[in-house]
C-alpha cells in the first residue's frame, strides 16, 4: 500500500479524535521534549508496520547471580546482569542467525548480519535512546560493563549522535531495576526482534525430592513474524535461558 504524504498509515484508518478536555475540568498543557517527539514517531511506524508477537520464558539465574558478585568483588565494583545478557545474547544470535538480521527494502529478501552490536535501551531525561554495543562478541564482560556506564552516562548527560544509535543487530530493554513480570517491546525496526527484561523473582521448585528456592529471569521477546515464526522464537528463548543458567561459558 502506497503511503499518502501527510496522512497517517495506512490511509483507510479514521483519524485520532480531537477533543477539548477542559470542558471536564482544569487542564496543563506540556510539549514533549524533542527526543520523545522524535522516537515516538519511529515507535509509532514500527508498532503499526511490523507485525509483532511476543514470546515469554523465564531464567534461572542463581548460578549467574553467584558469578556476577564474584567477579564484582574481583573487579572492586558494582556490575549488572546486563554485561552476561549481552554476551548470552549473541550466543543465542550466531546459534539462530535469522535473528540476526533485517529485511532488504521490498520485503524479499534477508539481510544475514556477521555481526554482533547489541543495543541497550536507555531511559533518560530527554526521551529513550539506544546506544549500540559494537563487536559485543569480543569484548570481556569487564570491557562491557565499562562501556554501558560510559555509554548510558553521556546519553542521559548530553545524549549520542545518530552514529552510536544505528547498525544495531538487536536490542534489549531492560526494566529489571524498576519491576514487572513482563512486558511487549516494540522492535527496533530495521531489527526483527528485542529482548525485554523484567524483575527476577523467587520461586520453590522440587529437586531431587527437595523444596528448593530459586531466583528466575522473566524474558519478553518481540520478533517479527514475517521472518521469525513462534517455534523458532520459542527455541531461542530456551536457548537464552540455558546460556544464563550456565555463566561460566559466558567468562
Amino acid at each position: 500500500m502506497a503511503e499518502t504524504p501527510g496522512k497517517a498509515w495506512p490511509a483507510n484508518l479514521p483519524p485520532m479524535p480531537q477533543i477539548d478536555f477542559a470542558q471536564y475540568g482544569e487542564v496543563e498543557m506540556r510539549d514533549l521534549s524533542r527526543s520523545q517527539l522524535y522516537a515516538g514517531a519511529f515507535l509509532g511506524r514500527n508498532w503499526a508496520q511490523i507485525p509483532h508477537v511476543t514470546h515469554h520464558d523465564e531464567a534461572p539465574i542463581d548460578a549467574l547471580n553467584a558469578r556476577r558478585k564474584a567477579l564484582a568483588e574481583d573487579l572492586g565494583r558494582k556490575l549488572t546482569p546486563l554485561p552476561f545478557l549481552i554476551k548470552a545474547l549473541v550466543n543465542a544470535l550466531k546459534e539462530f542467525p535469522q535473528f540476526n538480521a533485517s529485511l532488504a527494502p521490498g520485503g524479499k529478501q534477508l539481510v544475514l548480519k556477521h555481526y554482533f552490536h547489541i543495543g541497550i535501551a536507555t531511559e533518560t531525561p530527554q526521551g529513550l535512546l539506544v546506544p549500540v554495543i559494537r563487536d559485543a562478541d569480543r569484548k570481556s564482560l569487564a570491557e562491557l560493563a565499562d562501556e554501558l556506564v560510559e555509554k548510558a552516562a553521556r546519553a542521559r548527560d548530553k545524549g549520542l549522535p545518530m552514529g552510536e544509535m544505528s547498525g544495531g543487530s538487536m536490542t534489549i530493554s531492560s526494566l529489571g531495576s524498576i519491576g514487572g513480570t513482563a512486558f511487549t517491546p516494540i522492535i527496533n525496526a530495521p531489527e526483527v526482534a528485542i529482548l525485554g527484561i523484567t524483575r527476577e523473582f523467587e520461586r520453590l521448585v522440587l529437586e531431587e525430592g527437595q523444596v528448593v528456592s530459586r531466583r528466575f529471569l522473566p524474558l519478553s521477546l518481540s520478533y517479527d513474524h514475517r521472518v521469525i515464526n513462534g517455534a523458532d522464537a520459542a527455541r531461542f528463548c530456551r536457548f537464552l535461558a540455558q546460556q544464563l543458567a550456565d555463566p561460566a561459558a559466558l567468562m
